[in-house]
C-alpha cells in the first residue's frame, strides 16, 4: 500500500495507546503472528484484530496468511509524516529554550 493510497490518517492510527503498543511490539519482531500479538493484551482477539486493520488503513502494518495463520509487520514508512511534523515544533521548542535561557542569563547579570 502507497502512502497515497492510504486509508486512514497516520495521526489517527497512533493515537489509540493500545495501537502505539502493537506498534511497538511489530517493531521489536520482524513478523509476529496474531495469537502472539493477542496474548500481549487483555482484550480478546476480535479487538486485537480491529486495531490492527486499522494500522494496516494507515500502511503502519503489514499482514501475510502463513497456512491458517496470519503475521503481521511493521511498516514504518508512513512514520515519517509524524516525525517530520514533529520536527517544525522541536525547532520551535530549541529556539524558545535558547531565548529563554538568554533571558535569565541576562537577569542574572
Amino acid at each position: 500500500m502507497s502512502e497515497s493510497s492510504q486509508l486512514r490518517d497516520v495521526f489517527d492510527a497512533i493515537a489509540d495507546p493500545t495501537r502505539r503498543r502493537l506498534i511497538h511490539l511489530l517493531a521489536e519482531e520482524e513478523e509476529i503472528p496474531l495469537h502472539e500479538l493477542t496474548a500481549q493484551f487483555t482484550m480478546g482477539r476480535t479487538a486485537v484484530s480491529k486495531h490492527l486493520t486499522i494500522l494496516k488503513e494507515a500502511g503502519l502494518a503489514l499482514d501475510r496468511k502463513v497456512g491458517r495463520e496470519t503475521r503481521f509487520r511493521l511498516n514504518a514508512s508512513p512514520l515519517r509524516e509524524v516525525q517530520d511534523w514533529l520536527a517544525f515544533y522541536n525547532k520551535f521548542w530549541s529556539a524558545n529554550m535558547l531565548r529563554l535561557n538568554q533571558l535569565l542569563e541576562d537577569e542574572e547579570e
